[in-house]
């Protein structure tokens, strides 16, 4: 290569030489002012329009984003915020669930702690009682002879059962007229003819009822094993009666077989002598509580419905009328040296307004010659009226006063028991006792729980309610610590 040719050469790298390379970039200067002219002729001609609109519309579509994205970067931070905050509440809402556990556990401990001291009690009430016991060396049942506080009185006749068997013996029926003690008794499903439930929970109690309430219909014969089965226990039978079929159903009043005015007019006439017969031949005493809160409106046998209807085709002035009939054809028949009479209507509290006028439970009351024991259910029921303090007297008293100014008869509380929704039932059982020690409570003879968890409608409302002594610790510890009270007087039976 000769020196005189690289210069040129260097000077311009797409050209072969120095002419040829200026040529060439005159060309390109002309080929772009070309196309500048033809660009600017295209974008300010009216062919040029759709370009133009293709660009602002770009233009355009970019300004939504752009608000949308400040949108979401706002919602963004107020979730952040809303986390933030709600963080917040779950802490303190775990830190009050932690208090409300503690809170909780102290409440239990104490109950634990009146248990404790309420069995202790009570061992020592057995132990004395299991003294006296052996002191006395009488050859009636303990049982028998708490009940009444006295001996076992009048003989009866048992079941078969071989020469071995005991004979079923019970008090006197004037004896347990006037109990020297007050009545405990109790509801289950299925006591006197299994005692599994009844057993299981007096042995929670420590102290063993000497009241076993049960239900019969009109459509059952008498069932004399209910009553031996009883008394073999050492317990006064307290049978509620109900004219209809023992399977009818709570909610409906309609039972036209069974209404008041054909009773009267003498349809069951066969089966109530047979009834009162059955009864002598078993030779026990036993209590029966005939067709009972008979001023309510949710049983065949009440007379009216609170608006002046008719109830089952009942008239006003038949229920005294039925009871005095039942009551006769037992009369004639030997029965009533053996039935001792509980009429026993409802509390008068959530009543209908014309049910709880002055006159309306008189009107109810067969009299003193046909009665033995008037008595009352009662319950602490939801749902619960603003002015209810949860106490014995809000439950009970006006019933009383209305009961005391009809008769001066012994008064047994023949269905009680208390639900434990809302948490006032052990305070309730509280006052139960407390109030049963007060002199003007003197007459009240006693009390069967109804021990049993039911649901029913009760002012329009479907609720489930645990009437169980034992349904929660602190509530078994206020009926065990009310029961064994000295002051309330109840025959304290040692339960096995």
């Amino acid at each position: 290569m000769s020196d005189q040719t690289a210069p040129s050469r260097a000077a311009a790298w797409w050209s072969q030489s120095k002419s040829r390379s200026q040529a060439t970039a005159v060309a390109a200067l002309v080929l772009t002012a070309v196309l500048v002219g033809i660009s600017a002729y295209v974008w300010v001609s009216p062919t040029g329009a759709p370009l133009r609109k293709v660009v602002d519309q770009a233009a355009e579509a970019v300004t939504p984003f752009a608000a949308q994205n400040a949108e979401l970067k706002r919602n963004l931070d107020r979730a952040t915020e809303t986390i933030a905050s709600q963080k917040g509440k779950l802490t303190a809402l775990q830190k009050a669930s932690l208090a409300a556990q503690a809170s909780a556990a102290k409440q239990l401990a104490a109950a634990q702690q009146k248990a404790a001291a309420a069995e202790s009690q009570l061992a020592s009430v057995q132990a004395q009682l299991s003294a006296a016991q052996s002191k006395s060396g009488s050859g009636s049942t303990a049982s028998g002879s708490t009940a009444s506080g006295a001996g076992s009185g009048s003989g009866g006749k048992g079941s078969s059962g071989g020469n071995a068997a005991a004979p079923i013996t019970a008090p006197s029926r004037a004896e347990l007229l006037n109990p020297a003690k007050r009545y405990y008794g109790m509801y289950t499903e299925q006591a006197p003819f299994n005692w599994a439930t009844f057993d299981a929970t007096s042995a929670k109690v420590g102290v063993s009822p000497n009241v076993v309430g049960y239900f019969s219909g009109w459509d059952e014969n008498f069932r004399a094993n209910a009553v031996t089965r009883s008394w073999q226990q050492g317990r006064l039978p307290l049978m509620t009666w109900e004219s209809r079929p023992i399977d009818a159903g709570n909610d409906t009043v309609d039972a036209p077989a069974y209404s008041l005015p054909n009773i009267i007019r003498g349809d069951f006439d066969a089966y109530l002598h047979q009834y009162a017969k059955d009864i002598v031949a078993t030779g026990l005493p036993l209590a029966i509580r005939l067709d009972h809160e008979m001023n309510g409106i949710w049983y065949p046998w009440s007379e009216t419905d609170g608006q002046g209807k008719s109830i089952n085709g009942n008239n006003v002035g038949d229920y005294v009328k039925m009871w005095r009939h039942v009551h006769d054809i037992f009369q004639q028949e030997g029965a009533n040296t053996l039935v001792m009479w509980v009429w026993a209507p409802n509390i008068v509290n959530n009543l209908p307004a014309s049910h709880k006028a002055p006159g309306y439970l008189e009107s109810l009351y067969p009299g003193d010659e046909y009665v033995d024991w008037v008595g009352l259910s009662g319950y602490l029921r939801p749902p619960y009226k603003p002015d209810n303090d949860f106490s014995f007297d809000y439950t009970f008293k006006a019933s009383l006063d209305k009961l005391r100014s009809i008769t001066s008869k012994p008064i047994l509380l023949a269905e009680v028991g208390a639900s434990e929704t809302e948490g006032h039932k052990a305070a309730w059982i509280t006052s139960f006792f407390q109030a049963l020690a007060k002199p003007e409570n003197k007459d009240i003879i006693g009390f069967s729980w109804f021990n049993l968890a039911v649901t029913s409608y009760v002012e329009g409302v479907r609720a489930t309610n645990d009437w169980r002594i034992d349904s929660r610790a602190d509530t078994l510890s206020a009926f065990i610590t009310g029961l064994t009270r000295p002051e309330d007087d109840f025959a304290l039976i040692p339960a096995p």
